[in-house]
């Protein structure tokens, strides 16, 4: 199991999907080299998904800000707080319930490491809160998995749609059938998609 840990990896990847896909070379020449973008992997980086979601990223950042100097990024702190201590960091309900949830779900992250791509989805979405975009984008960037994509994201669909001169935005079952044709750097083509998006549209995706 190929993980993407360094710069010399994303530069290896990227190098393979440019001699596979004409459409990608070109991509690359627009971006230039592609970030690592690793993150940490964990609890409080889960935790910190769940927090982002619907909502802006200026609103997730002041969330989690108050979660932060509360204390309340360990399974332990989140458990112990309740409802009225998750409520009084801005948590939403639905958020509360998501964030106890991944707490008590006590998840062996080490585990997580090693284990299959597939074991890493099912772990992940068995926990109420967590859908299949936060369990791929989990897995490629804070496990480093270097062949999973997430189809489901809208940059990425704009950004391949662009790309390629689609007609229409594709549907997440299209796009991760296009993707198959990136393995085994799946996650890199989504880093080059990503960079893509942001130099075609002006805006960031994640």
């Amino acid at each position: 199991m190929r993980i993407i840990e360094t710069d010399a990896d994303v530069i290896e990847g990227a190098a393979w999907l440019a001699a596979h896909d004409e459409r990608l070379a070109y991509a690359l020449s627009q971006t230039g080299t592609l970030p690592l973008r690793r993150r940490p992997d964990g609890f409080a980086q889960l935790l910190s998904a769940i927090i982002s979601q619907q909502v802006s990223v200026a609103s997730a950042a002041a969330i989690w800000k108050r979660m932060e100097d509360a204390g309340l990024t360990t399974e332990a702190a989140v458990l112990a707080a309740g409802e009225d201590g998750l409520r009084g960091a801005g948590l939403s309900r639905q958020k509360i319930a998501y964030s106890q949830a991944l707490a008590e779900a006590q998840i062996d992250y080490d585990a997580l490491r090693i284990a299959p791509d597939a074991d890493v989805m099912t772990t992940l979405t068995a926990v109420k809160g967590i859908g299949i975009w936060t369990a791929e984008i989990y897995a490629m960037f804070s496990l480093g998995r270097c062949d999973v994509f997430a189809p489901g994201d809208l940059a990425l669909q704009v950004a391949a749609q662009d790309l390629y001169g689609l007609s229409e935005r594709p549907k997440e079952k299209e796009l991760r059938q296009m993707s198959l044709d990136w393995t085994p750097w799946r996650s890199v083509a989504a880093r080059l998609l990503f960079a893509y998006y942001h130099i075609a549209k002006g805006r960031e995706g994640i």
